[in-house]
């Protein structure tokens, strides 16, 4: 980053750590941490509205919307998540390179399964592999906010599905003595009472989101975890600034950073539920 970086070898420790720190790989590292915060807010009102929708659908007079609906809440969190997170991507991408492959090259009459690999023509590969890497970076990144959707939309699902049914029945019933049809019912007494029964599951299962996004590593995406094993273990003469194993200090970073994240998480929600008149 800057001139004097040309030759680590003749640096001072302080220039040689002001070089170290700004070099292309820590940005990188920087960066990641943004990564994280993205996958957070993205996630979050993803997986609300998922779990919000599918507690509805429990309590459909549809049979097989509830059946569908319960399933999905049952399965989903009788798992561990890192099936999940290591399932659903996949299949999701082969999935869609499937249907590409059907569509795109119908005279391959060959199975796309030989043997352990799955293979489909190039132009059903997604993404392309002449797209550019951000291509690559945002497809990748996007399967992930899918699972961690699903994922955590059933935890949401069963949160909500127990907060509606809290509220008071005598008010339910009060509301049908005026008579409310059913969505004149969920508007106006469910919805803006069950927050006040649902916000203490719905914190935990925030900070459990913040716990979870290391798995990202898990997906092959260069997140936080990753640069912090990558650029804190030992180096060959190949890297540009050698030095000893500092993954230790690299990952205390992290632990800061998560440390903080829920600190600050921990404060917005105790506002949001003084407001809402139920301590956490």
């Amino acid at each position: 980053m800057f001139e004097f970086c040309s030759d680590p070898s003749t640096l001072s420790t302080f220039d040689w750590f002001s070089c170290y720190l700004t070099n292309g790989k820590h940005i990188q590292f920087y960066k990641s941490f943004g990564l994280i915060i993205l996958l957070l807010v993205l996630t979050a009102p993803l997986a609300l509205m998922l779990g919000l929708a599918a507690a509805v659908a429990i309590k459909s007079n549809f049979f097989l919307l509830r059946l569908i609906s319960k399933t999905y809440a049952n399965i989903v969190r009788g798992i561990p998540d890192i099936i999940f997170f290591l399932f659903i991507p996949i299949t999701i991408d082969q999935l869609i390179e499937f249907t590409r492959h059907k569509i795109k090259c119908p005279e391959i009459i060959d199975s796309v399964w030989q043997g352990n690999d799955f293979i489909v023509c190039s132009v059903a590969k997604l993404p392309l592999s002449s797209s550019p890497q951000w291509i690559h970076d945002m497809y990748g990144f996007s399967l992930a906010i899918l699972s961690f959707t699903i994922v955590y939309g059933a935890f949401a699902a069963n949160t909500f599905h127990g907060a509606i049914n809290s509220v008071p029945r005598s008010q339910i019933d009060t509301g049908k003595a005026f008579g409310m049809n059913k969505k004149q019912i969920y508007f106006s007494i469910i919805f803006p009472q069950m927050w006040r029964y649902a916000l203490p599951g719905l914190s935990n299962l925030w900070m459990l989101l913040i716990k979870s996004t290391p798995l990202l590593f898990l997906l092959g995406i260069q997140d936080i975890v990753f640069w912090a094993r990558e650029i804190g273990g030992s180096k060959t003469s190949i890297f540009q600034y050698p030095h000893p194993d500092w993954r230790v200090w690299y990952f205390l970073s992290l632990l800061v950073f998560y440390l903080l994240l829920t600190k600050i998480s921990e404060i917005a929600l105790n506002r949001v539920s003084k407001k809402l008149y139920l301590p956490i």
